[in-house]
């Protein structure tokens, strides 16, 4: 079992930045990866970032350059660091967990952030 708590959402003009955190906690140890997706009304949910345990990292093509996913292992924390962020970015942001336990995968999700870009 996987907790997530997602912080760090909020109001931000175009152009400005904002840090989401995810604190994961419990079987921290069986985490394969960690993704960052968002979600806007009538959309479909879609992948932002990823983080492997190997430290490999994806990034959708709407936010390479402007978005850095990161993570501390001591905190066990993921970050996405978002820069340059523009109206088209406003969704409810989550952080998800892939687990493998014994070879099967599970998935547990954070509550979600919402992050709202306006002029």
């Amino acid at each position: 079992q996987v907790r997530l708590v997602e912080s760090g959402g909020g109001l931000v003009q175009p152009g400005g930045s904002l840090r989401l955190s995810c604190a994961a906690s419990g079987s921290v140890f069986a985490i394969a990866a960690m993704y960052w997706y968002r979600q806007t009304p009538g959309k479909q949910r879609e992948l932002v970032a990823t983080i492997s345990s190997g430290g490999t990292i994806h990034y959708a093509d709407s936010v390479k350059g402007r978005f850095t996913i990161s993570r501390d292992n001591a905190k066990n924390t993921v970050y996405l660091q978002m820069n340059s962020l523009k109206p088209e970015d406003t969704a409810v942001y989550y952080c998800s967990a892939e687990v493998r336990d014994l070879g099967a995968r599970r998935d547990y999700w954070g509550q979600g952030t919402q992050v709202t870009v306006f002029s």
